[in-house]
């Protein structure tokens, strides 16, 4: 496909570090895998924190910052959006780029309520532009061959599922009350890296059909209040007024797939001396793999080898057999690592072939629809919760 000459222009709503992420992807887009891309105009980086959306744009080659999102949306010049803020504002910010043409992909998890992710959801079906959720770890090379085994019946029939993403950021009892420890039940870690883990499942291993044996708690009840804005996880000078965390910091919860497959989950935000801790087992009568984000670069198979004296776990490295790794990096050998920040590239990319129609674009990013499927799956951990650990129903896929 010839390479179209009227560039793509490409804004970034949110310059914390999940905006910075979005924003690096945008800008390496064009370097990785085949031709088909227009150029990419990395025309703006919005943010309220203007000395934060300054620095942003500075860093990563972008025109201009711009001190709110409203600037974006009535920008007619910017024709996609990547939305990294607030996740009670992803609903309004969305709809308002959309009655604007713009193409959307917006940050998990997809709303601040499920009532925001149905209204995002309903807005997807009838909108003529891309709209798409960012689930990066759909992206890691790793995680996609262990996805790969799955479908190729290579570990037999599954029998258990074990998902896990411990944190460390909520560790510090001084951290400020930031705007993720507010929300109702099932907005702290379970939506925040719980949806990652639970997304991260379905990928891998199909459909979730109920949940039980919910429990949430939360470990630091109060934190101070901040005097001013908060980057990241990062601290802040607080006030001695202190706040109520509105909801959990650590969740569990078992799961029933559409295959029979068994899960178990655990989520926590303090986990101490885990700074990104997703990691997950898959069993199998016939093999088993694992996966841990803590060593992104590979993950480990097991099978039945033809002499049980030889059998046991086989730690694979990242290379050019797995997904996305070929044409994804510069250095295209095994062994040079592979990160976080590559996701977000596989994302971006991913998210422009669909809205410029490359002829042989990557696999399409997670729809909305997707995104609310697991505001769902949340909601059934939160009415388990709450009902004794009950087996809780999830909507059938559509």
């Amino acid at each position: 496909m010839a390479m179209s000459a009227k560039p793509l222009s490409v804004a970034v709503i949110g310059a914390g570090m999940a905006g910075r992420s979005h924003a690096a992807g945008y800008r390496n887009a064009n370097t990785v895998f085949g031709a088909g891309l227009p150029p990419i105009r990395l025309a703006a980086i919005a943010d309220a924190n203007v000395a934060l959306g300054d620095d942003a744009a500075r860093r990563y080659g972008y025109e201009k910052a711009v001190p709110s999102w409203e600037a974006v949306v009535e920008d007619s010049t910017i024709d996609a959006v990547s939305i990294v803020v607030g996740n009670a504002l992803h609903r309004p910010i969305t709809e308002a780029l959309v009655a604007a043409g713009k193409h959307v992909l917006c940050e998990k998890p997809l709303a601040g309520s499920l009532e925001d992710a149905r209204a995002m959801a309903e807005l997807e079906r009838g909108a003529e532009v891309v709209t798409a959720v960012g689930y990066t770890f759909r992206r890691s090379p790793a995680i996609s061959a262990i996805r790969d085994h799955v479908q190729r019946n290579e570990l037999g029939d599954l029998t258990l599922f074990s998902g896990r993403y411990w944190c460390d950021y909520a560790t510090d009892p001084n951290g400020p009350l930031g705007w993720r420890f507010k929300g109702g039940p099932g907005s702290g870690a379970l939506g925040d890296v719980g949806s990652h883990v639970i997304d991260a499942a379905e990928y891998v291993a199909g459909p979730i059909v109920s949940v039980s044996g919910a429990t949430l708690s939360t470990q630091i009840p109060k934190r101070p209040v901040p005097l001013g804005a908060i980057v990241g996880h990062n601290a802040a000078p607080v006030s001695d007024e202190m706040g109520e965390v509105e909801n959990e910091d650590t969740a569990t919860f078992t799961a029933r797939f559409e295959s029979g497959l068994v899960g178990t989950f655990s989520v926590t935000r303090t986990g101490f001396g885990l700074p990104n801790g997703l990691s997950f087992d898959i069993l199998g009568v016939g093999g088993r793999a694992a996966f841990d984000q803590h060593r992104p670069a590979e993950y480990l198979f097991d099978d039945a080898q033809p002499e049980a004296r030889t059998r046991g776990a086989r730690q694979i490295i990242a290379g050019p057999q797995l997904p996305y790794f070929a044409g994804g990096v510069p250095m295209e050998a095994p062994g040079v690592g592979a990160s976080n920040a590559d996701n977000f590239t596989y994302q971006a990319r991913a998210f422009l072939d669909q809205i410029a129609g490359v002829a042989e674009p990557l696999p399409a990013c997670a729809t909305f629809a997707e995104g609310l499927r697991t505001l769902e799956i949340i909601q059934a951990v939160v009415a388990s919760s709450r009902n004794n650990g009950a087996v809780t129903a999830v909507p059938s896929v559509t």
